[in-house]
């Protein structure tokens, strides 16, 4: 277990063993998948634009209707999780063991996990989502919540099926997302992205990518996409906390060869978080 996360676990802001970690099994956390979590991408102990991954976790919270700390707060305890390492930072908020009162003996977990292996190069597998929200409003539309279910069961169906992950598309045919990334391609010269008007997540990620694009000149335009368009691309190319920018090499039948454009939005980025790491 301990091998799993550098550090200690904090609980509520208290260092805790992270054989010790746990939630109340009354918890809505546990019992519906009631609550939000971000991930950031910390570099020698500099969580990557931590203030954007907290501001989406208040949003989150606050469409949950569950009271946080104050960001200030959240980010102290994100800098001693942090400390001077590489790795992932997670942090997971709980609703609590009562519907009635939000909030109530709930748990805010954060933990540095170790970088996993990660392939430089991504085929991916076409699912359906009927679950998506796919421009459809809901109460929780835009928060990043716990229940990531579906999600999580695209990708072990894709790579049941022989890819590293999948691309879900919408009711229509719409080309949204990854189940835990966003997706660009390239043709032209220029890169194309679902609309945020699709409900996709709203990705710190994707929002560094287009500040890359900006200072290398490369023009961005985000519409509604159906395969065809994804499939006849140039180049295509995913966009994580974890991944990074990484090229897709296969998107189900199809073939592609990592490109120019997104070789360069990947130094870019590498570039972009030497200058907001140091």
């Amino acid at each position: 277990m301990t091998d799993r996360v550098i550090g200690p676990v904090l609980v509520n802001g208290t260092k805790v063993d992270p054989s010790d970690a746990a939630v109340s099994v009354f918890d809505i956390g546990f019992q519906r998948g009631y609550g939000c979590f971000e991930a950031m991408r910390c570099y020698e102990g500099s969580a990557f634009r931590a203030k954007r991954h907290l501001e989406r976790l208040g949003r989150s919270a606050q469409m949950l209707g569950i009271p946080l700390p104050e960001q200030a707060v959240l980010e102290e305890w994100t800098n001693e999780v942090a400390g001077s390492h590489d790795g992932v930072l997670r942090v997971y908020v709980t609703g609590g063991t009562d519907p009635a009162k939000l909030g109530t003996d709930n748990s805010i977990i954060m933990f540095l996990q170790p970088l996993p292996e990660v392939p430089s190069r991504f085929r991916l597998d076409i699912v359906e989502a009927p679950w998506h929200p796919d421009g459809r409003d809901s109460e929780l539309t835009g928060a990043k919540t716990l229940s990531y279910g579906p999600n999580l069961a695209a990708t072990i169906a894709a790579r049941e099926r022989g890819f590293d992950d999948a691309v879900l598309l919408g009711r229509n045919g719409a080309v949204l997302e990854g189940p835990t990334f966003s997706l660009g391609w390239v043709e032209g010269g220029v890169v194309h992205t679902p609309s945020l008007d699709s409900n996709i997540l709203e990705s710190v990620t994707r929002e560094a990518t287009f500040d890359v694009a900006i200072d290398l000149g490369i023009e961005i335009r985000e519409g509604v996409y159906d395969a065809a368009d994804l499939l006849g691309a140039d180049e295509v190319f995913i966009m994580s906390t974890v991944r990074e920018i990484s090229h897709v090499v296969a998107v189900g039948e199809a073939v592609f060869e990592p490109g120019p454009v997104t070789t360069q939005l990947a130094a870019g980025f590498h570039a972009l978080v030497e200058r907001e790491s140091s």
